[in-house]
């Protein structure tokens, strides 16, 4: 059991590495066209179209939300309990942020519904989506067990 805590942190690092970097949706134009980014090209991509406050918005809440979050809880882990038995500011810290850690897997699921009921193309899950949203639980799962009593 003490090696929940360790193996769910590198296990949660890696998958979102991989599902910042491996496509997250494929979208089928016309039966001939098809793009599978990644979750880093859709920012790149909303920045090079000259939609700068979109790709800052989804960049921070999608990339480095819960790279932030994981470093936080990686130190939480790795602290000494507090003497006094109050919890330390990244035990408050961290239940506020893990309110928001699925929502940028959601904002990829509704990019993915308005692409099939718009009639457009087709879009699929990939690889990467499902990365990125176990990536989420796992951090989901560390912070219930790091939580203070």
């Amino acid at each position: 059991m003490i090696l929940v805590v360790p193996a769910l942190l590198v296990l949660s690092a890696l998958c979102l590495a991989f599902g910042l970097v491996l496509p997250l949706v494929r979208f089928e134009k016309l039966y001939f066209f098809s793009e599978t980014p990644s979750l880093i090209d859709i920012v790149l991509s909303l920045w090079g179209q000259g939609y700068g406050g979109l790709a800052v918005l989804v960049g921070l809440f999608s990339i480095v939300f819960p790279i932030v979050k994981l470093f936080g809880i990686a130190l939480e882990a790795t602290a000494p309990p507090q003497p006094d038995g109050k919890a330390g500011f990244l035990a408050r810290l961290l239940p506020v942020l893990g309110k928001w850690s699925m929502m940028d897997v959601m904002l990829v699921a509704l990019v993915i519904v308005a692409a099939k009921t718009s009639g457009m193309a087709s879009a699929f899950t990939q690889p990467g989506l499902w990365f990125y949203a176990a990536s989420a639980i796992m951090t989901g799962l560390l912070q219930m067990k790091l939580r203070p009593r």
